[in-house]
């Protein structure tokens, strides 16, 4: 069923009883093309667009939980391509214009809302720092634009301008960027991916790979052994935990970043704003709440949920930029697990496995990258050759010394 207005209408006045589930529910088949391990927003737009683009049908997606349930509805849902190595900006920038076009093409309400992102500024230092990033950006195609102090007031009068510790002192402004609804865009990959013809199968745990020879054969799951030509392992924080079942260590660690979410006001902010001098960002939801959040935990964690010491830093970081949210109440707060890989930059690559294929270490930009992740990961499964974007997310970059480490912050992955 193609959704559209009409549509809508058509069901409004017959009570709304021909709505069909958004995607099936099938069984498990012996044997797949191609397998995805992991149905958060990266794996099922992997599988859309191996159907999509590259003409493949036999598609499973595996998942053992729910659709939705992982890290692509515990996010802030912020989209932008503010990168400045050449590793990562063109990747991004892609994955921002596939944002553009995403809901036309997957015909599914994504709510994509380029109502632009603003990271400020605090002192001489980070203006030069962030001139540089905004050339860098402009270099490779995406729009970037220095804005003064009198600039930034006149968009956000009521923050904390003459902080003695933080005055504010311009800002770097990507207009493009903005927020999506994040559950939406697992619902509308599923749902795209579905309708042509991919198996998503629900509470189906991989618990193993059946490696024979040097080859993936398929893998061993909570319903069965499913045979596969190739596997692609799509599993964010549980990356580790996935791969070490085939026998590898992977150069990534699993902390939680938390995320929260105010009560309902009038609206106020108008865009995406990110703390300079801190680590603290916000945007205001449709649902008028102020969706906020800021540093990973920085102990190792597999647990949804975060500890106190955070909580505290991130609010400290909101009031020092916005004294109004002292008068806000906290409504609720979760977290997901983050794949922190050793320069803060991630890996989409084959493995020493013979078809057997790793997309995982976003750290924080995993769902920004959605579109792009699936897209290149799609073309890797299809080729066997990377992207032409995703060519620097190799897993031997780091013996290699090409990391792309874009806070400069070394081999410490909590820190990136």
């Amino acid at each position: 069923m193609r959704y559209s207005g009409f549509r809508v209408l058509q069901q409004a006045m017959t009570g709304h009883k021909g709505w069909q589930p958004a995607w099936r529910d099938p069984d498990p088949k012996p044997h797949y093309d191609i397998v995805i391990i992991g149905g958060g927003g990266h794996g099922l737009a992997t599988a859309y667009y191996l159907a999509r683009q590259f003409g493949q049908a036999n598609i499973a997606v595996l998942e053992k939980g729910w659709i939705g349930g992982g890290n692509v509805g515990r996010n802030t849902t912020i989209i932008r391509s503010n990168y400045m190595l050449d590793g990562n900006e063109p990747f991004y920038e892609f994955s921002l214009k596939l944002w553009e076009g995403l809901e036309q093409d997957f015909n599914y309400n994504a709510m994509v809302s380029q109502r632009g992102i603003l990271n400020l500024i605090h002192s001489d230092a980070q203006r030069d720092a962030f001139t540089r990033r905004g050339n860098a950006m402009i270099l490779n195609g995406a729009d970037a634009e220095l804005l003064t102090a009198e600039q930034v007031r006149r968009e956000y009068p009521f923050l904390n301008f003459n902080n003695a510790r933080f005055p504010i002192k311009g800002g770097l402004a990507q207009r493009r960027g903005g927020t999506v609804r994040h559950d939406a865009v697992a619902w509308g990959y599923a749902r795209g991916a579905d309708r042509r013809g991919v198996d998503i199968i629900q509470h189906c745990e991989v618990t193993g790979f059946r490696i024979e020879n040097g080859i993936c054969r398929g893998v061993e799951t909570s319903r069965g052994f499913i045979g596969a030509g190739k596997v692609g392992v799509a599993v964010a924080g549980n990356s580790g935990r996935m791969m070490a079942k085939a026998g590898m260590r992977l150069p990534i660690e699993s902390h939680v970043l938390q995320a929260f979410v105010s009560e309902g006001l009038k609206p106020v902010l108008p865009g995406v704003i990110t703390f300079g001098a801190g680590h603290f960002y916000c945007s205001q939801s449709d649902k008028g709440g102020l969706v906020f959040g800021g540093d990973i935990d920085g102990y190792n964690s597999y647990a949804q949920r975060g500890n106190l010491p955070v909580v505290e830093d991130v609010a400290e970081g909101g009031m020092a930029l916005f004294p109004g949210l002292g008068r806000v109440r906290l409504l609720r707060m979760w977290g997901g697990i983050m794949d922190m890989s050793m320069d803060g930059s991630p890996i989409i690559d084959r493995t020493h496995i013979d078809g057997l294929y790793f997309n995982g270490g976003w750290c924080y930009g995993g769902f920004k990258a959605t579109p792009a992740s699936g897209w290149c990961f799609a073309h890797l499964l299809a080729t066997d050759t990377p992207h032409p974007t995703a060519t620097a997310y190799r897993f031997d970059r780091f013996e290699r010394g090409r990391m792309i480490d874009e806070k400069g912050m070394g081999a410490q992955p909590n820190l990136h």
